[in-house]
């Protein structure tokens, strides 16, 4: 038995999503209680506008839905996420969890800016699958300042709330942020980090939201051929076939929105174009 065998609890994103290439979509949230942005609309009107989205992105073909709260631009940093931002999180993914499951589609959760045990916490709530964690180990300098890795209370918060079956998917190389601090180890180095730290899904993005990543980078962060590696910014219809090539699927968001543009709604049909080049990916895949 080797030691990789001892911390993981084999491929996750194979036991969560049993299609090829899962294609994982974001719902943005508006506006939050307690944001810069938020005007004091009820939780039910919050709660609409994600819902609809819900149904254009299933209705689509989407693998996966992950609840984000984008819309709480400037983010906090971990330790200064209110009650307010996990109670609205919740209550808006407990109805997007209840639609989800109807269909068998996967939810997760990513609480920014990095929070990862309120996102915890949150998902334990709704019967998440899996949490996003924007810098599980090291640290970098983000856009809020000094962000750290905390991967050892975070693990340690996920076993006291018994959420083990709440998968870890962690950012590699993180967007938004200068990555000084660690630029004496590799990309690679940084991917074996995570591994080591019981990081379940490695994710590769680009520089900023909606930027594809670097081949070499996802290659990289691929430290062995079954080391499951997703994309988490940037992917669109035209670089799905070359990028998806590499990366075992992604979690989209701009390319999903009207105009591309990530502050904007859900466009159906958008979705239905790239969900059908993911298809024929599949096809390609199926016939080697």
């Amino acid at each position: 038995m080797g030691n990789e065998s001892i911390y993981t609890d084999g491929n996750m994103l194979e036991k969560i999503f049993p299609v090829p290439k899962p294609i994982i979509a974001t719902l943005h949230l508006l506006s939050l209680p307690g944001s810069h942005h938020y005007r004091g609309e009820s939780m039910g009107e919050l709660l609409d506008y994600t819902i609809d989205e819900v149904k254009d992105l299933i209705d689509a073909g989407v693998d996966g839905l992950i609840i984000e709260n984008h819309g709480d631009i400037p983010f906090l940093q971990p330790d200064e996420i209110g009650y307010e931002t996990v109670s609205a999180m919740t209550y808006i993914g407990t109805e997007v969890q209840k639609y989800a499951a109807a269909y068998q589609i996967p939810v997760g959760v990513n609480c920014l800016a990095n929070a990862a045990i309120p996102a915890l916490a949150i998902g334990k709530a709704i019967t998440a699958r899996f949490v996003r964690v924007n810098q599980f180990v090291n640290a970098y300098i983000a856009n809020e300042g000094f962000i750290e890795g905390l991967a050892g209370k975070i693990m340690r918060y996920r076993t006291m709330i018994k959420a083990e079956d709440i998968a870890i998917f962690a950012d590699v190389h993180v967007k938004h942020g200068s990555h000084s601090i660690v630029a004496d180890r590799s990309i690679r180095e940084q991917a074996k980090d995570v591994l080591f730290f019981c990081g379940d899904v490695l994710i590769c993005t680009g520089s900023r939201t909606g930027d594809p990543p670097e081949e070499h980078e996802l290659r990289e962060i691929k430290v062995t051929p079954d080391t499951p590696v997703i994309i988490g910014s940037g992917l669109t219809v035209e670089t799905a076939e070359r990028l998806l090539a590499i990366a075992d699927g992604a979690i989209v968001a701009s390319d999903f929105k009207e105009d591309g543009v990530w502050q904007h709604k859900v466009s159906r049909e958008r979705v239905l174009r790239f969900m059908d080049s993911i298809r024929q990916i599949r096809q390609k895949i199926s016939v080697r």
